[in-house]
């Protein structure tokens, strides 16, 4: 259910320098780093094996104290219900469904802050 999840750091070039170290016996490497003009100029990359499942952020507009965790949807379709069923309960918009191609061509999320302000999302990977 799980698909992956981000964390905030105080200084991403020191989080970077231990999380290459200490990933590596696991077979986990840093595979990804999202374009800074998709980031709004703070650096984020994500770790993992085959795909990014853990990333790391130096966001400085968020408290560290939000997070960041994805749910694996299994439909576009539900993508979509989980934004409208997460604004409903009250969360607050932060991406509403659509494509997010500079993660990947498939990628299809959407995004909301918790009332705690987490920044919530629920991802499908199939192409359709």
């Amino acid at each position: 259910m799980i698909d992956h999840l981000g964390i905030i750091v105080s200084d991403f070039d020191a989080s970077k320098s231990f999380y290459d170290k200490a990933m590596a016996p696991l077979g986990a490497s840093l595979l990804y780093m999202v374009p800074q003009e998709y980031t709004g100029g703070a650096k984020v990359g994500g770790y993992g094996r085959d795909r990014p499942v853990f990333w790391v952020s130096d966001s400085t507009d968020k408290p560290r104290s939000a997070q960041h965790i994805a749910f694996t949807a299994r439909s576009r379709a539900e993508v979509d219900a989980f934004h409208a069923a997460a604004l409903a309960a009250g969360g607050r918009d932060n991406g509403g469904p659509g494509l997010r191609p500079h993660y990947h061509p498939n990628y299809y999320g959407a995004f909301v802050f918790d009332p705690d302000g987490n920044n919530v999302e629920a991802v499908c990977h199939d192409p359709e």
